[in-house]
């Protein structure tokens, strides 16, 4: 028998394979039977994230921590049967994103009292965003600088190339829904909340004088939201099954030795990640709620967000628990959670490029003076608005201010950092998809609407 047929297209031809794709249904056996007897979703949640580490680890040690996984056939093996799990999971919830920001902001336009004002909502929402972008690029700068990033390291270049850089004006423009099927197939979220605004607007607009002729429009958004919140609630239910493929296959994908290279900026990395979460907390309590209790409530999109490594792919998410856990009104969670998720990202786009200036420029002998510094956060802040909605955001919003700090040239020094990448995502896109629900936090208080009776219920 041909051998292509198993390594090709069964991808089965080792032991070891058939090994860890049996463990890991045997887990799934074990978390089905932890689940009936009523455990917590979010106990669940965080069982399913050790036992991913766990699991990850274990397929390293097998396999004798190889310095490269590409080495080891198996491994690719099992990430791929791994990813049918994991990703496919993903895949159901990127299927929600598009209909159910279209139909949510349709709905709070729609239901919109004459005190609410979408300009403020829209305004207020991406100030804030930007905000804590500009803070999150401080931190990064402060902790690469604490850290010595890029200092007597051997400037040896990779094989890392830079986006390329595509214009702010050229890029604003791409938001623009010019083509609305087209905008929807690309998940570009924001031209979906710009084209779902307009309809929304001559909704509302309409019902005021042709109420009898409208209401059909009005009634039909109303139960196609409700039909996509149950199908979100369907595909939900699976998410502390597929949180285990997800992380083992990051951390078994990458390898200990490909980490080992570069601890230093994983661990300038984590750290910056974990000051920015306090500051996060922070604004919490400024708002009138408990952070430990914050905390407790969100807990399902951070882990998402951590093994899924997609902002997006987390949206359904966060908005339901947004609007269930921590009191926003739907419309605020829906709006602030779709601009969230593309703009200001304070991983990707703040705390990486500021980390990875700092260590290109030391590894450069770039000088490093308060003008730089000062130029850094400005050119941070504007990408992060820049490169909204466009794929690879974090290796774009690095693109562009590496090159808007004139050390274009000097970025293939950062091939090493890039080869982990998954490794570094993992904690980007929690803090990204925290921004989004502090953020919503932020300016549903402001908007006096908060429901603290939902936060503490």
């Amino acid at each position: 028998m041909d051998s292509t047929f198993f390594t090709k297209f069964i991808m089965i031809t080792s032991i070891n394979t058939l090994v860890f794709i049996a463990i890991l249904f045997g887990i799934f056996f074990g978390m089905r039977k932890f689940e009936k007897t009523k455990a917590s979703f979010s106990k669940r949640m965080i069982i399913s994230t050790i036992i991913g580490l766990a699991l990850g680890l274990l397929v390293q040690l097998v396999a004798g921590f190889p310095g490269d996984t590409v080495d080891v056939k198996w491994i690719g093996e099992v990430v791929k049967w791994y990813s049918l799990v994991g990703n496919g999971f993903m895949d159901l919830l990127k299927m929600l994103v598009v209909p159910l920001v279209f139909l949510s902001i349709l709905r709070v336009i729609i239901n919109m009292n004459a005190k609410q004002n979408l300009g403020k909502l829209t305004t207020r929402s991406i100030l804030v965003l930007l905000g804590t972008t500009a803070i999150a690029s401080i931190v990064g700068i402060i902790i690469g600088n604490i850290f010595k990033l890029g200092v007597g390291v051997e400037a040896v270049e990779g094989k890392a190339e830079m986006k390329d850089v595509i214009s702010i004006v050229d890029t604003l423009r791409g938001l623009l829904p010019a083509n609305p099927v087209k905008a929807m197939a690309d998940s570009n979220i924001v031209a979906v909340v710009i084209f779902a605004a307009f309809i929304g607007i001559a909704i509302k607009r309409l019902s005021a004088k042709h109420s009898e002729v409208i209401k059909p429009a009005v009634d039909l958004i109303e139960a196609s939201y409700k039909i996509m919140t149950s199908v979100a609630k369907t595909v939900i239910r699976f998410m502390p099954y597929a949180v285990i493929p997800l992380l083992s296959n990051t951390i078994a994908g990458k390898g200990i030795g490909a980490i080992s290279v570069v601890i230093n900026f994983i661990i300038a990395l984590y750290v910056s990640v974990a000051v920015m979460f306090v500051i996060h907390l922070v604004i919490v309590a400024l708002n009138g709620l408990n952070p430990i209790k914050y905390l407790k409530n969100v807990v399902e999109p951070l882990i998402l967000a951590f093994t899924s490594r997609s902002s997006l792919g987390t949206l359904p998410v966060t908005i339901d628990t947004l609007t269930k856990k921590v009191g926003v009104e739907n419309g605020i969670s829906s709006f602030v959670g779709s601009l969230g998720s593309n703009i200001g990202m304070n991983g990707c786009a703040a705390i990486y490029p500021a980390l990875m200036s700092v260590t290109i420029a030391n590894m450069s002998g770039t000088p490093m003076d308060f003008s730089f510094y000062a130029m850094l956060v400005v050119i941070v802040v504007i990408s992060s608005l820049g490169i909204a909605g466009l794929p690879g955001t974090a290796i774009m919003s690095v693109s562009v201010v590496i090159s808007g700090m004139g050390m274009g040239a000097y970025f293939p020094l950062a091939g090493a950092i890039l080869a982990i990448d998954p490794i570094l995502d993992m904690a980007r896109t929690m803090l990204n998809v925290n921004d989004t629900m502090v953020t919503a936090v932020t300016v549903s208080k402001s908007l006096n609407e908060l429901d603290k009776e939902v936060f503490v219920g």
